[in-house]
């Protein structure tokens, strides 16, 4: 184990909390507490967004998909940075027009009614807990990774942090919380990476070429679950388990071929061994892990199906709306999106590099199913146990951590705001801090139950329902006037609930192999948009003499210029 990963972990969490304390003295009011008394600057803001946003999945997850999956994979990077276009043009400013403190307030703003706030709550609950679990979770597993201790110890250390600096400094503490955070997280991944590169050129092994995804050193890998390797040549390895069938404690030829292999199975595997392919992870072959998915069955349909989830579900993300709520005026916020931009573009560039670069150096991965560690393993892997290598992976540690504080406490502040002002009282400091610690208990438990989801797919799901929600009832409420409660409301609920249950269905059950249904399941983006879209739309047209009266001076409110002071 890394001896300076821990003191990282421990010297990142304590600057947190000192951050926090210092934020504490600015926190007095309601406001404070929700939109940080909307002082915010833009570059501030810009810095505090980065932190919240890139969270577990971009951090961890996004360098384990390309490591597992390959190069299309990149279109949840691209859409994850992209999204911020589409908040630019259509969101940014008209939303923080409207006076708003939360998305039910929006509602409530736009369209005058209660029954569509107290749903909007619930959407605005589920989407901030779903998401509070990977996060939750990618903090156990770096903990776990890289210094052995137990899973739920970091689960735990990640949610009590994050929930007293929630409760005790609101949205006023963890801005600046964030705001360091982001730079943390950039310089955790540059820094290594130019290690990493003139390692890998020192070591003249390409990256993709066909048939050098091979152990460099004699490696041990146990299999957590079962397993069917597929080997291109004949390879002897020491088997611990049962092998094909068989209970087998000895040095096994295995030829070319599928084999299969029992959970809890143990694989010595010499220097020099080509890696055997997986099933359900792409093939060692430089060639088709180029490929897109979309090359045969319904990958092209799920490539398309993310790109929209994540281009569109951006702006129906509670944790980031409420962001552009903290900013002065609409022109403050349209700045804030625009250094996001930068900045969210900026760090995108590197969690590709170590997905290349994990296929060169920690191959295993790809057999026992932990490619969300890449990003934690690779310095040591490439640069070696000494002192280099140790500080790299400690810095490298550093970040994940920030990265899960920084993307929990955005989280935690917007499911708290609603839940204090919709569900446990009026919205009073006290009743803020109330509601943080159960936001904070529900995804703890949740996370203590589960360890084994990918991560940045289910990040990927929870943008799919924010898309097929909240993304229609905006721009619909921002720039049209006939919108109605009631076609907002069959909106969320018809494409939204629709999106709940492809995702519980796939996190609960798994894909699976169920052809066109397994697919639109998996990725139910790309028809519950428009399917949301087309009902709020329909609706709305049936019941157009229920658009408000006071649409006018709402509308105008929305898109005057800030200089009119409306």
């Amino acid at each position: 184990m890394n001896p300076y990963a821990l003191p990282a972990i421990v010297a990142v969490t304590l600057v947190t909390v000192g951050i926090g304390a210092y934020g504490l003295r600015l926190a007095r009011t309601t406001s404070d507490f929700l939109v940080a008394s909307r002082m915010v600057s833009p570059h501030w803001n810009a810095a505090a967004i980065g932190g919240e946003y890139l969270s577990a999945a971009s951090f961890l997850g996004v360098a384990g998909l390309v490591l597992k999956e390959g190069v299309d994979m990149l279109w949840y990077p691209v859409g994850f940075a992209a999204g911020y276009l589409a908040l630019l043009l259509f969101v940014a400013a008209p939303l923080r027009r409207s006076g708003a403190f939360t998305l039910p307030d929006f509602c409530e703003v736009r369209l005058g009614s209660r029954p569509l706030r107290k749903l909007a709550t619930v959407f605005v609950l589920f989407i901030g807990w779903f998401y509070l679990v990977p996060q939750l979770q990618g903090a156990g597993l770096t903990l776990q990774t890289v210094t052995g201790g137990p899973y739920a110890l970091g689960a735990v250390l990640v949610g009590v942090v994050v929930t007293a600096n929630v409760a005790l400094g609101g949205m006023r503490a963890i801005t600046f919380v964030q705001a360091f955070q982001y730079w943390l997280k950039l310089t955790a991944l540059a820094v290594p990476v130019f290690f990493l590169v003139v390692a890998w050129q020192h070591d003249g092994r390409p990256a993709l070429a066909p048939g050098t995804t091979a152990f460099s050193q004699p490696t041990t890998v146990e299999l957590r679950n079962d397993a069917v390797l597929t080997f291109t040549t004949g390879t002897t390895v020491d088997v611990r388990g049962e092998l094909d069938g068989e209970p087998t404690t000895a040095a096994v030829d295995l030829g070319p071929g599928r084999h299969t292999v029992a959970a809890g199975g143990t694989l010595r595997f010499p220097a020099g061994a080509p890696v055997p392919e997986v099933s359900g992870v792409a093939s060692e072959s430089g060639l088709a892990w180029l490929l897109p998915a979309g090359a045969n069955g319904h990958g092209l349909f799920a490539t398309y199906s993310l790109i929209l989830a994540t281009f569109l579900g951006t702006m129906g993300l509670p944790h980031v709306l409420v962001r552009f709520y903290t900013n002065r005026d609409g022109a403050a916020a349209r700045r804030t999106t625009l250094v996001v931009v930068a900045l969210v573009g900026a760090f995108y560039l590197l969690p590709t590099l170590y997905g290349v670069l994990g296929r060169v150096y920690v191959p295993q991965l790809l057999m026992t199913g932990q490619t969300d560690a890449v990003v934690l393993l690779l310095p040591g892997a490439a640069l070696g146990s000494g002192l280099v290598g140790q500080l790299l992976g400690a810095l490298v540690a550093a970040g994940a951590f920030a990265a899960f504080l920084s993307t929990s406490s955005g989280l935690l502040t917007s499911v708290a705001g609603v839940l204090s002002t919709d569900v446990l009282g009026r919205g009073s400091v006290r009743d803020f801090r109330w509601a943080a610690i159960v936001a904070g208990l529900v995804p703890l438990g949740l996370a203590l139950r589960v360890s084994g989801l990918d991560v940045s797919q289910v990040v990927g799901l929870a943008f799919a329902v924010a898309a097929s929600s909240f993304c229609p009832l905006l721009i619909l409420g921002i720039w049209w006037r006939g919108l109605t409660a009631a076609g907002a409301a069959a909106g969320i609920v018809v494409g939204g609930g629709a999106s709940v249950g492809a995702v519980l269905f796939t996190v609960i059950l798994g894909p699976g192999d169920r052809g066109w249904a397994g697919a639109l399941l998996a990725q139910p983006a790309a028809w519950t948009v428009p399917l949301a879209f087309a009902v709020m739309v329909v609706v709305s047209l049936a019941t157009r003499r229920r658009v408000p009266a006071s649409v006018g001076t709402t509308m105008l409110r929305l898109h005057a210029p800030d200089a009119l002071g409306l």
